[in-house]
Order: C-alpha cells, then sequence, then structure tokens
C-alpha cells in the first residue's frame, strides 16, 4: 500500500542492517504502545512506513540540525527560566555581549526603536509585558521586525518577559522569568548595563555587581500602567509569571 505523499511510502522494506539500527531508535525516543485516533497504537500505525527520501524526511544521522530549535536559558536574569528560538539566531550573536536600552512597554520600545535610539551593540530590553506587567502577554513582532527592517538583525539583541510569535528572526529572549512586576532582575536594569548571551552555556546574565543590585532594589517601585478593566487589574493580582503558566491563582 502507498501513501498519498510522495515521499512517505507505506510498504515493509526488505531487511538490512539501516533498517535494524532505525528501529532500535525509534524504539528508544516514541511510545509505540500509545493509542492513535485510528484506534491502533503508534506502533501499528508506522509499522511497515519506509523513508524513501532521506533529504526530504531525514533519519537522525543526517538531521538539519544537531540541536532542537527552541533553547532554554537560565542565568541572573532568568532564574526561573526564558525562552530563545536559537533556529533564528545567526551565529554570529549566539554569543554576544551588549550595551541595555531600556523600555517599559511595547509601545515605548517601537517608538524608541523607530526613532533611532538602538544602535548596534544594543540589548533592547522591553519590561512589564509579561502576564501581571502586561497584564498578559502581548507578542513583540513589531519591535523585531523594526530591528531586522533596521538591517540590525545581526547586532542587536532583545530581552523581554514578554513573549514572541513564532515569525520572530533574530537574538530574542522572551518569557524571562521572574518578571519585572513581580520584581525579578530585569525589572532592576538601567540603560548602559552590559547583559551577556551565551547560546553555548544557556545563560542569560546580567554583569553589575550585586552591590549595586542591592542598592537598586532597596529604591524599587513598580511601574504602574494605567489599568481601566476590573477583570484585568484582577487577573494581574492573581496570575503567576510565564515559568509557572501564566495560570491565576486559586489560593492568596
Amino acid at each position: 500500500m502507498r501513501s498519498n505523499n510522495p515521499h512517505l511510502q507505506i510498504q515493509a522494506p526488505p531487511p538490512c542492517e539501516k533498517e535494524n539500527k532505525d528501529s532500535s531508535f525509534v524504539n528508544s525516543i516514541l511510545h509505540l504502545d500509545a493509542l492513535t485516533i485510528t484506534g491502533e497504537t503508534l506502533g501499528q500505525r508506522i509499522a511497515n512506513a519506509n523513508i524513501i527520501d532521506s533529504e526530504i524526511i531525514r533519519h537522525n544521522d543526517n538531521a538539519y540540525s544537531q540541536v532542537g530549535g527552541l533553547k532554554i536559558l537560565f542565568g541572573n536574569l532568568c532564574e526561573q527560566g526564558a525562552v530563545l528560538k536559537v533556529a533564528a539566531v545567526a551565529e554570529s550573536m549566539k554569543e554576544f555581549s551588549g550595551k541595555a536600552i531600556c523600555f517599559n512597554s511595547q509601545d515605548e520600545a517601537i517608538k524608541g526603536i523607530a526613532g533611532g535610539k538602538v544602535k548596534a551593540g544594543s540589548v533592547v530590553v522591553i519590561r512589564y509585558e509579561g502576564p501581571k506587567g502586561g497584564p498578559g502577554m502581548q507578542e513583540m513582532l513589531s519591535p523585531t521586525s523594526l530591528i531586522m527592517g533596521m538591517g540590525l538583525g545581526e547586532s542587536v539583541a532583545l530581552i523581554t518577559d514578554g513573549r514572541f510569535s513564532g515569525a520572530t528572526r533574530g537574538a530574542c529572549i522572551g518569557h524571562i522569568s521572574p518578571e519585572a512586576a513581580e520584581g525579578g532582575l530585569i525589572a532592576l536594569i538601567e540603560d548602559g548595563d552590559e547583559i551577556e548571551i551565551s547560546v553555548s552555556r544557556g545563560s542569560l546574565e546580567l554583569k553589575v555587581d550585586s552591590k549595586i543590585l542591592e542598592a537598586r532594589k532597596a529604591k524599587w517601585k513598580p511601574f504602574k500602567k494605567e489599568i481601566t478593566s476590573k477583570w484585568l487589574k484582577r487577573y494581574s493580582l492573581l496570575v503567576s509569571n510565564a515559568a509557572n503558566g501564566a495560570v491565576l491563582k486559586t489560593e492568596l
């Protein structure tokens, strides 16, 4: 039997060493006893599948990339984690240090980027756009599109406690947790601070002395957006950060 997909032929291939190797690999990464929508197990469903063009449907040993498309970063700027779409990052930006330029909303960032405030070597910081600070999480497609459109995609990074869409390109790190509105370190960044991004180490670090940060923390007051909706005010008070799923707490 053949499928409609010209690259996937459903027929039993002749036994060979390659097949045995692939079968062993498949068994190690798939739950073959899981039920599918047809009522068959996954193992039954794929038992006679044979890849006939490995340039289209690839084996593990000739994969387009040996790493996944996303990278979870940790560091003093994201103790609970942050997310980078590493597949969209230029090689030259995978190890990057730059000077912070801070914005307290996406709208403020758009005006600043369009107005020429962001230069090569900058790390754009967009904060108070996490679940609590937004409130909600706007996608940051407009600021990233501006950066790319201005030819700064390989010289400017962007970090935020907000989120990105699937179309985002460049060194754009989102879902930083703890977020600014709950007192995360991203709230204490000042213009000119050095920020270091390392994809190889999976780290995001603010390179500022701890005593300076303690002094900033002592004077910090959260930036308050004007929220007219009573529901959104309630949401902002009860929602958890992105690392914890942006869920509403049931107990105070």
